[in-house]
Order: C-alpha cells, then structure tokens, then sequence
C-alpha cells in the first residue's frame, strides 16, 4: 500500500469512528436498526412478551405447544456491498468527485459493521467485469479491499459492459443467507426515463435482493447533474459511451435540463420505494458523514416509532 493511499485511509477511518460516532452519540448498532432477519432457534411461546408473527408453526403442529422462532441480530450476520464505479463515478464539480463518496460510503459501512464482528464483502462494478471480493473479518482485510478501491483505474466505455442490474442480480444470487445489502451508485440509466412511475432497468433485481435481505440504497450525486451553468457554450462528453456534444447552455436549456433531472431523481426515489428499500442520498457538496449520521438516526427514531405502534 502506498503511503498516500495508507494516509487517507488512516483519515477516513478516524473521521468515521471519531465525527461519525460522535454524531451518532456513540450508540450505533447498525445504519438499519431492526429485530434481525436470520432465523435462529425455536423456544416455548411466552404470552404477552412474544411476537405471534414470529410463531414457528412446524414445530407448533409437531409438538402441540406454541413454539417461536428468534432471530439472529442483522448486526452478526455477514454484509455485502455493491460499489459501482463505472465511468459516470468519475465525475465531481464541488469539494469531492462521486468515486470518493463511494469509497467513503463503504469505508463507513464496513468499519462500523467491522467492530460488531460482522464480515464485509463486495462486489465492484468497474470496466467489462464484477469484480468479487471475499467477505472477512477485520481492520486489514477491510483495508485492502478500500485500497482496491482506490486504486482502480478511471472507468472505460466498454462495449456490453455490465450494468447495475446485472451487479445487483448477482449480488442477490451470491449469498442466500440474509443479512444487509448495501448498493452505491449514482443510479443513472444509460436510457434515462423521464416518467417516475416508469420503471427503472434495475428495479426488479433490487426487488429481489430485498425480498431475502435488508438493503440500503446509497445514491450518490453531484450538483451539476442537477442543474447546469449559466457558461455559454460547452462540450459535452458522455462518460458511458465516450460521445461528445456541443451545446450552448442558453437559459431554455438550462431550465429544460433542470426539469428533466428532477424527474429522473424524483424516478430513482419512486423505484427504491417500490423495491421497499432504504434510500441515503449523498452528495460531492455536503459533508456526507453528517447525512450519514442523520439517516442513522432518522432510520432509528422510525423503528422505535414502528415498535410503539405495533406494542399498543
């Protein structure tokens, strides 16, 4: 490891568990808080402190006594992360570029869920191939896959390249047991939909992983997809496909652009919604451990409001 990438490793890993636990008041036990998902153990049923959603009817009918089943905690089950880092990640006009939000995303992931015992993997979605890296326990596994990360080349426009959905299908079909899905991406189709209700080339694969796993979608973006400036003429090149465009960026175009980025933003946050997933948006011009910490706490503040609700 080089002694640049070394020192901002080193950086990144003290502004998480320094900044990020302070925000987070010290008390994390997982971006998605939740009873567990992994079933573990039948025991006796015990009236009035179990769930009867968890009741375990095989064992019920067998033994003609009410048995439930525990779960496993998600914070000790195995994490996996897709890292997208195709050509359109190596973009950024403010104080980041997109491909360092994501190694920051899943730097965070990984050292938080590290601590608890969890083992991190990945999947890199980068050029012509899905590259795997084995889930582990650990500080210096952990470090090597984040090296990896930032080692990797700027993204190619490869013909057939694979795309997001094909990345979250085979993130699905990798590992049956459940356990938490993590996908950062910018989320941008190479046929962008202008319709929000339309539905997006990857919404069914992340259907799918939602069904058997806890996922959290980290959407990352940048301002200037968003809205454009006000610079006169421009040439445009298209990171996928290596197209340049010259445009003049007249006030018609700039609104007509800003239109159409909000309704494909606003059709990213329809899709994650469909698919029944956590959404965390960030961004190259916040401080995205704050976001961070502020979706923690606001995933945590909801399921203690869920558990109220479901106790009355």
């Amino acid at each position: 490891m080089t002694n640049q990438a070394e020192q901002a490793l080193r950086r990144l890993e003290l502004t998480i568990t320094r900044k990020l636990d302070g925000l987070l008041h010290g008390q994390h036990a997982g971006l998605l808080p939740g009873p567990g998902s992994e079933a573990g153990d039948s025991r006796v049923y015990v009236p009035g402190e179990d769930d009867v959603r968890r009741m375990d009817w095989a064992v019920t009918a067998r033994t003609t006594i009410p048995h439930v089943r525990d779960l496993i905690s998600d914070r000790e089950l195995e994490t996996w992360a897709l890292a997208d880092l195709s050509p359109s990640m190596d973009f950024g006009t403010a104080d980041t570029d997109k491909r360092d939000l994501v190694v920051s995303a899943i730097g965070a992931i990984g050292f938080l869920t590290s601590r608890m015992g969890d083992r991190f993997g990945a999947l890199v979605l980068h050029d012509d191939a899905l590259h795997r890296m084995p889930a582990r326990t650990g500080r210096p596994a952990l470090y090597g896959l984040l090296h990896s990360l930032l080692d990797a080349p700027r993204g190619r426009a490869v013909p057939d390249a694979p795309d997001l959905a094909e990345g979250i299908d085979v993130l699905a079909a990798m590992r049956r047991r459940h356990g938490l899905r993590v996908v950062v991406s910018d989320f941008l189709d190479a046929r962008p939909s202008l319709d929000p209700d339309a539905e997006r080339e990857w919404e069914r694969p992340m259907r799918r992983l939602a069904a058997r796993h806890q996922v959290l979608a980290v959407e990352v973006m940048d301002p200037r997809e968003l809205e454009l400036p006000d610079v006169g003429a421009v040439a445009f090149t298209d990171p996928e496909t290596g197209h340049v465009s010259d445009v003049h960026l007249s006030p018609r175009v700039r609104a007509a652009y800003a239109e159409a980025a909000a309704l494909q933003r606003e059709g990213t946050r329809a899709a994650l919604r469909r698919a029944g997933v956590a959404h965390l948006v960030l961004r190259t011009d916040r401080d995205w451990v704050f976001d961070i910490a502020q979706f923690a706490l606001r995933q945590r503040r909801m399921t203690h409001l869920a558990h109220r609700r479901a106790g009355t």
